[in-house]
């Protein structure tokens, strides 16, 4: 550990807002990383300089020793450099792993190369320190893309006395991507001399697990919630890794995600045309207005308007939202927003509701982060039906915008919104338990219900935005996890 306490820290992971992003991994990595550097830590962050990468607002820098690089996976032979991005709106420099070969198409995940991406990413990390002279503390990795770190600190990088002290921290952010992928990589991922390290089960059935190889040798599992922690501990949301899981005991420890509030704030926000705040409303149903107008759904002051922004994929919980939105749709007076895309069934579904509820139901298939802002500046209502859900983001930031969420009882949604009791006037949302679709009728008609009720709504919508998830405090958490590790 660094004599003054100050730790080094590399992490290393596959996105980073704002330069690229999928989902939530991107959001959690850039407001970890900022939170480290304004923390005073010693940082160093390696991400792939993907074809798709946005530059815009980047200054990129060639950095003296790290141009001409090459490493040899199996048969292949790949040259590669990394160069410094310096940009204003994250804070803190990012290191870019430049490999056209690699990270040259279209697509982040997919391919027959895509082992190879992060068998690279990995190793690039770890070679990285070595050329800059940084001695991680701690080694801090995200998901199955860099899960192969820890085990490389043992093996090919196991001879070099300057990680003799560093640390291994794995984050789980999804148990349901783990890149599995054919025995036949073996090679490639320069680990034939060290097999017996890897899971024999595995190895016997033709496969190689990235996300379970971290598993099983990280110094440190996080999740991003704490009831996710748990929940992975059984077969539901395990996903097959649940043995190797409850072997590693109390190294796996869950800690909530934080919300970066410089981006997602009502009082602040840029990408919505009306500020408001706890203390002055008035614009929340001018944005509601403005919004409705935009996506082309009919404007009515006491009609509640649902939102919805998320990945149309089977972990949504998607399929109770077929069974149960048109029906409620027919039945009750609601409006419904929907940005995202994903599985085609789901996709079609909802271009189905905006045809069948012309005016009332409007879908933007894509991802549009400005979007994505006005949508929880207008809505009333903000509904997360999923079936599990790490920990979840979009219900932490509908709490400040004062849409109030109507989440399953899962993972981070439990962590992150109580149900409200009308009688003490406590909580700050509508949860529901049972996964079936009357449970989502259930919870979608007891927040219509609330909503008609304005001294109810005020009171749940005024307790949601008044919750703190800011990165200082959920921040401070992974650096006391780092601290008790390495004093360990």
């Amino acid at each position: 550990m660094s004599p003054d306490s100050r730790l080094n820290i590399c992490l290393v992971c596959s996105e980073l807002t704002p330069l690229v992003k999928t989902g939530g991994l991107a959001d959690v990595t850039a407001a970890l990383s900022r939170y480290f550097h304004s923390a005073g830590q010693g940082l160093l962050v390696l991400t792939p300089f993907y074809a798709s990468l946005d530059v815009s607002g980047l200054v990129i820098d060639e950095v003296p020793g790290l141009q001409n690089l090459s490493l040899t996976l199996g048969a292949r032979h790949f040259g590669y450099r990394i160069v410094k991005a310096r940009s204003g709106a994250t804070g803190f420099d990012i290191h870019l792993l430049d490999c056209p070969e690699l990270y040259g198409g279209a697509e982040l995940y997919s391919g027959p190369d895509e082992h190879l991406r992060f068998i690279l990413l990995s190793r690039a990390a770890i070679e990285l320190c070595q050329k800059l002279q940084f001695t991680p503390d701690i080694f801090h990795c995200h998901d199955w893309h860099t899960a192969l770190v820890p085990i490389y600190l043992k093996t090919l990088y196991g001879w070099d006395q300057m990680f003799s002290a560093s640390r291994t921290v794995l984050t789980l952010h999804n148990m349901g991507y783990q890149g599995v992928f054919g025995s036949g990589i073996l090679e490639e991922t320069g680990l034939s001399d060290s097999a017996d390290m890897l899971d024999q089960d595995d190895l016997n059935g033709g496969r190689i697990n990235f996300l379970k190889t971290g598993v099983m040798h990280a110094d440190r599992l996080t999740t991003v919630s704490p009831t996710y922690s748990r929940e992975i501990l059984e077969p539901e949301n395990g996903m097959g890794l649940e043995g190797h899981l409850r072997a590693r005991g109390d190294s796996v420890v869950g800690i909530l995600n934080g919300v970066d509030y410089q981006e997602w704030n009502p009082e602040t926000d840029p990408l919505i045309p009306f500020p408001y705040s706890a203390r002055d409303l008035s614009g929340k149903e001018k944005n509601k207005k403005a919004l409705m107008k935009e996506m082309g759904l009919k404007y009515r002051f006491d009609r509640p308007l649902v939102g919805m922004v998320t990945r149309l994929t089977y972990q949504k919980g998607l399929d109770l939202a077929q069974q149960a939105l048109p029906e409620m749709m027919s039945s009750r007076e609601m409006s419904l927003a929907v940005l995202g895309d994903g599985d085609y069934e789901y996709e079609q579904f909802f271009h189905w509701m905006h045809a069948e509820f012309p005016g009332r139901v409007s879908f933007f298939q894509g991802f549009n982060n400005e979007l994505a802002h006005r949508i929880e500046a207008g809505s009333d209502v903000f509904l997360m039906p999923s079936r599990y859900e790490p920990c979840g983001l979009n219900q932490m930031y509908s709490l400040k915008y004062g849409a109030v969420p109507v989440v399953r009882a899962t993972g981070g949604l439990t962590d992150s919104v109580q149900h409200f009791d009308p009688k003490k006037g406590t909580g700050t949302g509508v949860v529901f338990h049972d996964f079936d679709a009357n449970g989502l009728k259930w919870a979608l008609k007891t927040a219509l219900e609330l909503y008609a009720n304005k001294h109810s709504w005020k009171q749940v919508v005024s307790n949601g935005m008044a919750k703190d998830y800011s990165w200082e405090e959920q921040g401070k958490l992974y650096l006391k996890q780092f601290q008790k590790l390495l004093k360990s």
